[in-house]
């Protein structure tokens, strides 16, 4: 697990994002989803693997509807620092826009098989123990880029049927629509609001 093309696109004396680093022995079980508001809206959804953070652009957002195939694009590892990072990069740079940290906890693989093997084969089946996303998700790689299977892969993310499971979500609900970090939305992230307390 790589953080090569990360590094290659971002100039790390003009964006704020953490330059970060590989932690080979590192073997916790992070998780964070980040909406970002770039070019287009949309969320980043992300599982440390391998001692990066393996990520995913979700356009529509993670769904806790089992009906509701999310489609999920395969983009460059992350460093688990990312997992807090929350701000907005500047126009001109990679990624150009407000992030918000959406979804914040931790997970666990749902079979023996590590979570290295599961991305390998193209199909993850985990546990999310976050403040809005719970229970059994599942990760499927529907197309795999010729020679690129670190990248630009088309993933279906699909939240299993379970006690969380909801067929009335929906993401654009206000009390979903602020960060687990600060309290804030996208908007007062952008005008560099301070913190609120955390009311979810």
């Amino acid at each position: 697990m790589s953080l090569s093309e990360y590094r290659k696109k971002r100039n790390f004396a003009k964006t704020p994002e953490p330059a970060g680093r590989l932690r080979a022995l590192h073997r916790g079980r992070t998780f964070v989803v980040q909406k970002h508001s770039a070019s287009h809206l949309h969320y980043d959804f992300r599982l440390e693997v391998g001692g990066v953070l393996a990520s995913w652009a979700i356009p529509k957002g993670p769904s806790m509807n089992p009906r509701q195939k999310r489609l999920a694009l395969r983009t460059e590892n992350h460093p688990l620092e990312y997992a807090t990072f929350e701000g907005v990069i500047p126009e001109g740079e990679y990624g150009a826009g407000v992030v918000m940290v959406w979804d914040k906890g931790d997970y666990r693989p749902q079979h023996d098989e590590s979570i290295e093997v599961q991305l390998a084969n193209g199909k993850i089946e985990f546990v999310l123990d976050g403040v809005k996303l719970r229970g059994g998700f599942a990760l499927i790689q529907i197309a795999a880029r010729s020679g690129r299977r670190d990248q630009g892969d088309a993933w279906l993310l699909i939240k299993q049927k379970d006690e969380f499971a909801a067929t009335s979500w929906n993401i654009e609900q206000a009390p979903l629509d602020r960060s687990v970090m600060t309290g804030r939305t996208l908007e007062e992230i952008a005008e560099g609001r301070s913190r609120r307390q955390r009311g979810l």
